[in-house]
């Protein structure tokens, strides 16, 4: 299984045990020898030990990222991390920076970045010699009287046999996760700003259509009411005519109720309760532009957070797995104490204090489980393994996304180009209708239908402009891109 190359199979584990055994053993030798050329050899052997029972090296990352897009680039490249720049909306960035700043899924995303970095640091301090103060009381076996005792112990466990190399990995790989955790949503939080900012500006402009083509509808079935009173018309055609009018009064209503839920939203990613006034202010939706990608395949490893959370969890594992394997060892460490004994005679009588003071080596040697440790250890093989085929899909379901986006932004592109070009024809159709009307050469319904089509075409073409603009949207989250604050490069 690829990466997997680089982990030593778990028969590794006898002869380590076998090289420690054996090296006290050689030094009393040495010790006993006269001749000094025992020595080297002890030395020897123990170095060869302690390699022997070092960390495992962390494996090998499959690398299946393609050397550049099938799909290609559109002519103006955008950087990856101010991508939503390419909108040209001073309003959007304001925005973008305010919910990064005040959003509440960012600010708890940033404080479990914290709690993963304080563990760390906690982690790496396991190893180190600690020191503590004790008291305690025992009665004498008779009840007559009792000791009391306090003094200082300290201890020192050695993180030998790559366990205090497994430790850290263990809290690296949920530091990374945390990191990947809080980019993950600034990312999410960057989209759904620009997303239900599009929708917004988008449902302001349709509501400036609608509602002159709602006036027209109402307006032709006032006329057809007039031509079915006088004969011209079967009532067929007014009940038509009734129903046009109050569907477009009713996608009028549509695109208000639309305006209230984008703000609703825009507010809740802000971080904020109450709407503010100046978004119900009408604006034009931002034109996206020829805008491209500036980044390449292998970027995905580094800013996409779904690939950054599967390789932190490789870290993870590894550690796991190396923990395993250092359970399997000897626990070495050092530990001393200075205690003080007095004994209480009565309630308040108290013998002279004697202290003692005691230090040594402390050793912990597993010898028989059943084979749990065993066990324990192929589990975190397999687990191991799993973390690699996890990032692996990581890899391919992130550049599969991205090529999807990039395929349906050039879509949405075209699309937009070919209802551009229908809205100018109809536009000069529109206006015709009107002069046709005016000189007496054509009636009030040629004139409306006009108008119609025109509006329709407009409506379409927001539509198109409104869809690239969140396929772009979501090309970039497929991209990861997103700022990443100081010091976190991706």
């Amino acid at each position: 299984m690829p990466g997997l190359a680089t982990l030593p199979p778990s028969g590794d584990s006898e002869a380590c045990i076998l090289l420690f055994t054996l090296t006290p053993i050689l030094g009393r030798l040495a010790r006993s020898c006269r001749r000094g050329s025992w020595k080297p050899l002890t030395v020897a052997v123990l170095a060869v030990a302690l390699a022997a029972c070092a960390a495992l090296p962390l494996p090998d990352l499959p690398d299946q990222v393609p050397a550049r897009w099938r799909q290609g680039d559109a002519p103006t490249a955008v950087e990856l991390r101010s991508w939503w720049k390419a909108f040209g909306d001073p309003t959007l960035d304001a925005l973008v920076e305010r919910a990064l700043a005040h959003n509440l899924s960012v600010a708890e995303a940033v404080a479990r970045v914290e709690a993963s970095r304080r563990l760390a640091a906690a982690s790496g301090l396991t190893h180190l010699p600690q020191v503590g103060f004790h008291t305690y009381s025992e009665p004498t076996p008779d009840s007559s009287a009792s000791y009391f005792q306090f003094g200082f112990d300290a201890k020192w466990e050695l993180g030998w046999f790559g366990r205090s190399e497994s430790e850290a990995r263990i809290a690296r790989g949920s530091h990374e996760a945390a990191l990947a955790q809080a980019q993950a949503a600034r990312v999410s939080v960057v989209a759904e700003v620009v997303k239900t900012y599009l929708e917004l500006r988008a449902a302001q402009q349709r509501e400036v259509v609608l509602a002159p083509l709602a006036q027209s509808a109402q307006r032709r079935s006032e006329l057809m009411a007039t031509r079915v009173r006088l004969r011209l018309a079967a009532a067929g055609e007014l009940a038509r005519a009734q129903a046009q009018q109050a569907a477009a009064q009713a996608a009028v209503l549509e695109q208000r109720s639309a305006l209230v839920r984008a703000g609703r939203q825009l507010t809740a990613l802000l971080g904020e309760v109450e709407p503010e006034a100046w978004l119900a202010a009408t604006q034009d939706l931002p034109q996206l532009g020829e805008a491209g990608i500036s980044s390449a395949p292998a970027d995905l490893v580094r800013t996409r957070p779904e690939i950054r959370r599967a390789e932190a969890e490789v870290i993870r594992m590894a550690g796991e797995l190396g923990l395993a394997r250092a359970d399997r060892f000897p626990r070495l460490g050092l530990g001393g104490a200075l205690t003080y004994a007095s004994k209480v005679i009565g309630h308040t009588r108290l013998s002279d204090a004697a202290g003692i003071v005691t230090f040594g080596p402390a050793i912990e040697i597993p010898l028989f489980d059943w084979g749990q440790r065993e066990n324990i250890t192929e589990a975190r093989h397999a687990e191991l393994a799993a973390s690699l085929l996890a990032y692996r899909r990581a890899v391919v379901e992130g550049v599969a996304e991205a090529e999807t986006a990039l395929a349906t932004l050039e879509q949405q592109r075209q699309r937009e180009l070919a209802l551009r070009q229908a809205v100018a024809p109809l536009e000069r159709e529109a206006k015709a209708a009107a002069t046709r009307e005016r000189l007496g050469l054509g009636d009030a319904f040629g004139r409306l239908d006009a108008e119609s089509a025109f509006a329709q075409a407009r409506l379409d073409l927001l539509a198109a402009q409104q869809d690239r603009g969140i396929a772009f949207v979501a090309l970039y989250k497929a991209l990861g891109g997103a700022p990443l604050p100081h010091g976190d490069a991706p």
